[in-house]
């Protein structure tokens, strides 16, 4: 179903399997599928995993891994570890369908919120409602998260708004804002530094850690983003203050 994924240790409580040596729509959806398997199924030993572009990355316990896994007696952790692995790979079968979760997230353009529009507008000879347009019109996939606590890896931005990061980044970016950095759109679920154009900001809380489900992205989902007015910003932000239920994440 897919090119023969290489197993690899990562000393000796974890292993990486990578699946591609490109970015890919196949070898992501191998990782959501193995990742949600792992959830539900996870072997004996098993601490955690970190999904990434072409990669999952397994922690484990080694010592848990060969007090409750059957081996030969020849076998270390990592070869009991690689065995469940392949067992894995071969069960999940080869119909992966993808049937991605859809987000949208309202965003305030320019103005205080997005201070380099403009700039991201005059790099790319189009206007500022044609960056907006462009922006809000494209379907981005959330391929994994990292960097920051929430934040989402985005591919399936237009090249026509593809713009070079800050010369000198910003020591705070503000909770919420969008971004783009060469093809790449984001959006920072935290207050970090940051080198990217700033173009607009959303009201929406991408990060709560008081919440069972802290991240409201997870690998897998597409992103919409959709453009709104200062005082739709302010009505959402408030709705979230006040914690009216409008905002429920799926």
């Amino acid at each position: 179903m897919y090119a023969e994924p290489t197993i690899k240790a990562m000393g000796d409580s974890a292993v990486i399997i990578k699946f591609s040596e490109s970015i890919n729509l196949k070898a992501h959806l191998v990782i959501k599928v193995l990742s949600e398997y792992l959830d539900k199924r996870p072997f004996a030993g098993m601490i955690e995993y970190v999904p990434a572009f072409t990669t999952i990355t397994i922690f484990y316990n080694p010592l848990e891994v060969m007090r409750k896994n059957p081996h030969d007696n020849k076998d270390i952790p990592f070869d009991v570890v690689k065995k469940k692995i392949e067992d894995i790979l071969c069960n999940l079968g080869s119909n992966i369908e993808d049937k991605p979760r859809i987000v949208e997230i309202p965003v305030c353009y320019g103005g205080e919120f997005g201070p380099d529009l403009k700039f991201v507008a005059e790099y790319n000879n189009l206007t500022i409602e044609e960056v907006i347009d462009i922006h809000s019109s494209c379907e981005n996939r959330v391929y994994m998260i990292g960097f920051a606590p929430g934040f989402p890896y985005l591919a399936g931005m237009s090249e026509k708004i593809a713009s070079p990061r800050r010369k000198t980044p910003r020591l705070a970016i503000p909770a919420g804002s969008v971004g783009i950095a060469g093809n790449q759109t984001g959006v920072y679920p935290i207050s970090t530094p940051g080198g990217w154009q700033l173009i607009g900001r959303t009201p929406l809380q991408l990060f709560r850690p008081e919440d069972d489900i802290p991240s409201l992205l997870r690998a897998g989902d597409i992103v919409k983003f959709k453009a709104i007015s200062r005082a739709e910003y302010y009505e959402i932000q408030e709705a979230q203050c006040r914690k009216e239920g409008k905002l429920k994440w799926a």
